[in-house]
């Protein structure tokens, strides 16, 4: 079995553990037949992956948050950037929430037209087509 034998520090793992937030959100929409597109650079447009079909391009920001609690309030870290839709992901718990994204300054994670969904791809998948 592999040894992993380096440390990361902190903010290294942090940044791994949030592409893994978005590989899994890119494997997910490739495997429902979307095509998804990920820019070289996202800090200005705050753009992580792009999902796209034949007529339309979505613009997707993935987030996560360390928090048991649905009912927490979620800061928009996207203003001014032209973004369709939010991932939510839970560090702690085996859920998340898609929706579009919105203008105010922050909003309770479980806001009404915030599609839960369980970290699994189908239930993913059906989240997001409810969009």
């Amino acid at each position: 079995m592999p040894v992993k034998n380096s440390f990361l520090k902190e903010a290294t793992l942090a940044a791994h553990k949030q592409m893994s937030y978005e590989n899994l959100v890119t494997a997910w929409l490739m495997s429902d037949g979307w095509e998804v597109l990920i820019p070289a650079f996202d800090h200005g447009k705050k753009t992580d992956l792009v999902a796209a079909d034949d007529n339309n391009f979505y613009r997707i920001q993935v987030k996560t948050v360390k928090s048991d609690v649905e009912s927490i309030d979620i800061e928009n870290k996207w203003k001014g950037a032209k973004i369709d839709y939010v991932i939510y992901f839970s560090r702690t718990r085996e859920w998340g929430y898609i929706m579009r994204a919105f203008t105010d300054d922050e909003k309770r994670l479980d806001s009404p037209g915030h599609i839960r969904f369980h970290t699994h791809p189908k239930s993913f998948l059906k989240a997001f087509n409810k969009i």
